[in-house]
């Protein structure tokens, strides 16, 4: 596998001071965690660099994983896990045994259709009885977006993918109920974003 260059993320340094206050609430022990998605690794670093107890998994499509792990390497941390091979419609979940999920900015990237792949997968892949899952993003509320950025966010990613786009929350949170994870927070981030807490 060849070596890549480590790219860097606005939105990733903008957001994960507020991410990680959400994350330090519910990572007060010793846990293993998934962090499904994790793009180009620099959350993944940030976040196992400020939880010293988590082990922190990381896990995105192969095409992704050389800029994961050249984020990795640089940062040498003992609790930051190299990249498990994990796209939604394709690969089975991840077979560790794992405390807690996190997973930010997918759900407006996938169709709606692999969001409740995803779903079905966390109820049936995740070996404990006790997990939260947190998901980071924005969603709307009552069919209507929450700003005017959002809805322009919105038609750009539809012009790239006419599959992607903002969820409502309504949908996903009635979607994760069916498959036994029930709403524990809907937390209010900056740049009218939201961190929806579920556990089971």
């Amino acid at each position: 596998m060849g070596s890549k260059k480590k790219t860097f993320s606005e939105a990733c340094e903008r957001n994960k001071a507020p991410i990680l206050e959400v994350l330090s609430k519910y990572t007060k022990d010793k846990l293993d965690l998934l962090e499904i998605g994790s793009g180009n690794g620099q959350h993944a670093c940030f976040f196992a660099e400020n939880l010293p107890n988590i082990y922190w998994h990381t896990s995105d499509r192969r095409e992704n994983h050389s800029e994961i792990q050249a984020w990795i390497k640089e940062k040498k941390l003992s609790n930051l896990k190299y990249p498990l091979e994990f796209e939604i419609g394709k690969d089975a979940f991840p077979k560790q045994s794992f405390d807690i999920v996190f997973t930010a900015n997918t759900f407006h990237i996938m169709s709606w259709k692999k969001v409740k792949t995803l779903m079905r997968l966390l109820d049936k892949g995740l070996k404990k009885k006790n997990v939260s899952v947190l998901i980071y993003g924005p969603f709307n509320y009552h069919g209507k977006f929450t700003s005017e950025s959002n809805e322009n966010f919105d038609k750009l990613l539809k012009s790239r993918d006419p599959s992607s786009g903002i969820r409502s929350f309504e949908d996903v949170s009635s979607n994760m109920l069916k498959n036994n994870f029930f709403l524990l927070e809907d937390i209010e981030m900056p740049a009218n974003n939201r961190l929806l807490v579920f556990s089971r």
